[in-house]
């Protein structure tokens, strides 16, 4: 593997992509944790991607696309293999014409939130706070408040893993709760176009503010975490079913159920991902002992375990 490392690794540098060896990846989540990635590349177009998607490929080199890390669990081993994360030319936003919005998929949410701020179309408010790149949001198809990236999605370009180009629109992306297409065909999203509404940048603003005053009372953006560690059960709430189960502080090492949102699992200091995965299970056997329902994990777990 290492041979095939290195030669990924120049084949990298000669697209113009940046290289780093043994990157600890907890530098990389919002959680903060995470071993170190055996090759850890950062692609500034599109160009670059092509050729590291086929090299790793004919190199049999795993390769895992990084967004912003907000709903990433890594291993405390790392990840073998390469980690590849878009900047560059993945980072552009402009007007496709006068109510959507072409960007990359390295542009953070909140970048995307303020551009169509500051040319008055609302439609993209919900996502204000989420601490996510655009292309992890069209991915998982993430919201909060009602609102969610399949409403506002007019169509989303990808690589796929055989190096063909891809489009898709409408009902071809296949979103569901926390589901895409991307998640089936494994395509690196490498474009997306957002249609929006006019609206008044005051009016768009004072309801961004809403949601993030919302967010900031309840979620505890102060530590390290990866938001929601649960999906939403059917019926239910998972972090009113977490706090009834009396878990609200529960500790394993380093790892929390934060006081503030029992869905959060907070790192409150040199949480390991053992940790984190020690108290998910402590929460599911609980909340299924005492409440029979059963809560499916929604962060995701990459890596080597300890």
């Amino acid at each position: 593997m290492m041979k095939a490392i290195e030669e990924l690794e120049k084949a990298a540098v000669a697209a113009g992509c940046l290289t780093v060896r043994e990157e600890p990846m907890s530098r990389h989540t919002t959680f903060r944790i995470g071993g170190p990635a055996d090759l850890f590349v950062t692609v500034l177009d599109e160009e670059g991607l092509e050729r590291l998607l086929r090299e790793s490929n004919r190199l049999e080199v795993p390769l895992m696309i990084l967004g912003n890390g907000s709903n990433l669990l890594v291993g405390d081993r790392g990840i073998r293999g390469c980690v590849a994360r878009l900047s560059g030319s993945f980072t552009a936003a402009s007007l496709q014409n006068e109510t959507e919005i072409a960007c990359g998929p390295a542009l953070s949410l909140a970048g995307l939130c303020n551009f169509a701020k500051l040319h008055q179309l609302t439609g993209l408010e919900f996502a204000w706070g989420i601490p996510g790149s655009a292309g992890g949001a069209a991915y998982m198809n993430a919201g909060a408040y009602e609102g969610e990236m399949s409403q506002v999605l007019a169509s989303v370009s990808c690589l796929l893993p055989d190096g063909s180009r891809a489009r898709f629109q409408g009902e071809e992306l296949r979103y569901g709760y926390r589901r895409s297409v991307f998640m089936e065909n494994g395509g690196v999203i490498t474009h997306m176009v957002c249609r929006l509404a006019p609206g008044s940048r005051d009016g768009i603003a004072l309801k961004m503010e809403e949601y993030y005053t919302r967010r900031k009372e309840k979620q505890p953006l102060n530590k390290p975490s990866a938001g929601s560690v649960f999906k939403r059960p059917q019926g239910h709430f998972a972090g009113a079913l977490i706090e009834q189960c009396g878990l609200k502080g529960r500790r394993v090492g380093g790892a929390a159920v934060s006081e503030k949102h029992a869905g959060f699992i907070v790192n409150a200091g040199g949480a390991t991902c053992a940790d984190v995965l020690e108290l998910v299970r402590i929460i599911q056997e609980t909340v299924l002992r005492e409440t029979g329902v059963s809560l499916e994990r929604e962060v995701q777990l990459v890596g080597e375990q300890g």
